[in-house]
């Protein structure tokens, strides 16, 4: 369960509205992913980072098991996230050794020295054009993305990106490397929406299926999310910041 579409969370601080780069769009799945990757440069060096909830929602139907936490996160202008748990309830284990952990992960990954090895570049992916779909009322390439190595941070599947924003509209697939033998398939959906002047996470879908407790659902919400200023970044909460202490 390590694994984490989120783990391409360089892609999700975003900040104000963008000049346009070219009067032509790109054509070639490498010149849009180019172009996406500029556009988020860009979002990073303007944005003050972003603040907002989460709700997730494990389900085990072999054991008839559901756990819930509802979490507050903090991006700082480095990209950095910092969670911190408001509430959990249900599948104690499930909390303590999943989803707590999903966070531990996703914070490690955030961090800037770290982000380079899963971000949507051309150093971690190969890419093909599969066409243009409309997604949500708005134009997107539909991309192909395959691995260059088997790392667990990368996946295997497709992206949407938008056409007009060149932001990650959408992202399916599943990891090219499972993160643990009791792991036989991960499979996820995540989905992008544009508030405004920004690109902010809107819902995660996951399904694993797992070699002795069968098939477990892993839902995430995310709401409320808003961009912060360029102040200077403040200190978070102690939950990620001392992150042994799983309670």
């Amino acid at each position: 369960m390590r694994f984490q579409p989120i783990l391409l969370s360089a892609l999700m601080c975003v900040a104000g509205p963008l000049q346009a780069m070219d009067a032509q769009a790109p054509k070639t799945a490498d010149e849009i992913v180019a172009a996406m990757l500029a556009r988020d440069v860009m979002r990073e060096s303007a944005s003050g980072g972003y603040t907002g909830d989460r709700e997730y929602v494990l389900e085990n139907q072999s054991f008839q098991q559901r756990a819930q936490m509802l979490v507050r996160v903090e991006c700082d202008r480095s990209g950095t996230k910092h969670f911190e748990v408001l509430s959990e309830d249900g599948w104690k284990s499930a909390n303590k050794r999943v989803l707590r952990e999903m966070l531990i992960s996703e914070s490690h990954s955030s961090h800037p020295e770290m982000r380079s090895r899963s971000r949507i570049t051309a150093d971690n992916y190969s890419f093909r054009m599969i066409g243009s779909t409309l997604l949500d009322g708005r134009m997107a390439y539909v991309i192909e993305v395959v691995p260059k190595r088997p790392d667990e941070s990368l996946f295997r599947g497709r992206i949407w990106v938008d056409a007009e924003d060149y932001a990650l509209a959408r992202a399916e697939g599943e990891p090219v490397k499972n993160p643990s033998f009791w792991t036989r398939r991960v499979h996820f959906v995540q989905q992008y929406h544009k508030d405004g002047d920004h690109w902010f996470p809107i819902l995660t879908t996951s399904v694993t299926d797992a070699r002795l407790f069968g098939s477990t659902d892993v839902n995430i919400r995310y709401f409320d999310y808003k961009p912060v200023d360029n102040s200077p970044t403040r200190r978070f909460g102690p939950y990620m910041e001392a992150h042994n202490d799983k309670r």
